[in-house]
């Protein structure tokens, strides 16, 4: 265990093994770093924090209260998960009373400088923010996926598994998994084959999931209508199930979809 003689360490924190804590680091609280997580610098935790091991975080990191005016001292949490990056200047805050009091982090994420991960707010594995990317409160990331930099989620949005997120885009509108959205209010603009092809998914999967799309997004009738028509048709597709399920789990915000269905949004 390396911990500089400038750093400041609080009475109640738990240090695992080998932990390396760099100049002026301040952590109070009841504060759990595991095994081999290693501050840079400058970093300041404080609160009910949980930080799993092989965690590497970056100088001027705060994870500290929220930036919310009904926060009122709740014992409200951050849970960081195992072998995550977390580069200069994140901040990621902790839940309130009015969510689930907790913020998570899943693992083996890179949250790029500048990032914010707001209160409430739940990110799976291997999640990747980009410079400056933003989520408010209550906000849900699904695994892999990927947000740009700049880029800027409006709170209670779902982001699905292996969506990807352009650089400054505005995501107010819930985001399928495995789909791509850009624009300044960003629409779907199709699916993340990049990001499938490098994880693995097969030719098959990926020609089944396209028809499956053009079909949900491109056909006649209603959202719910050309849902239950690619469920009847493709639903025994895991990539597809995926996406049918993730609709039909309704959260607090409408599906984004393409921008010639601009108009179903708010419906």
């Amino acid at each position: 265990m390396t911990i500089h003689q400038t750093a400041i360490i609080g009475n109640d924190v738990k240090l695992g093994k080998d932990v390396e804590i760099g100049p002026y680091c301040i952590i109070e609280g009841q504060v759990e770093l595991g095994d081999r997580v290693k501050l840079h610098s400058h970093v300041v935790i404080d609160g009910i924090v949980k930080i799993g091991e092989g965690t590497e975080i970056f100088p001027f990191v705060s994870i500290n209260k929220p930036q919310d005016l009904k926060f009122h001292g709740e014992k409200s949490e951050v849970i960081i998960g195992k072998n995550n990056i977390i580069r200069e200047y994140v901040t990621i805050q902790p839940g309130t009373e009015g969510g689930i009091m907790k913020t998570q982090v899943g693992d083996e994420c890179l949250l790029m400088a500048s990032s914010h991960i707001a209160h409430d707010c739940i990110v799976g594995d291997h999640v990747v923010l980009a410079n400056n990317a933003t989520l408010a409160g209550h906000v849900t990331v699904h695994d892999y996926a990927i947000l740009g930099g700049l880029s800027a989620v409006h709170q209670f949005v779902r982001i699905g598994a292996h969506a990807m997120i352009a650089g400054l885009t505005g995501v107010k509108y819930d985001v399928i998994p495995f789909g791509t959205v850009m624009g300044d209010y960003g629409c779907l603009c199709g699916l993340n084959i990049v990001g499938m092809n490098r994880r693995g998914y097969e030719k098959d999967q990926i020609r089944t999931l396209r028809e499956a799309y053009q079909m949900t997004f491109n056909g006649e009738g209603t959202l719910v209508e050309r849902v239950d028509e690619v469920d009847a048709c493709f639903g025994e597709q895991a990539p597809v199930k995926e996406i049918i399920d993730f609709i039909k789990t309704a959260g607090k915000r409408s599906i984004c979809q393409p921008k010639h269905h601009e108009s179903e949004l708010e419906s």
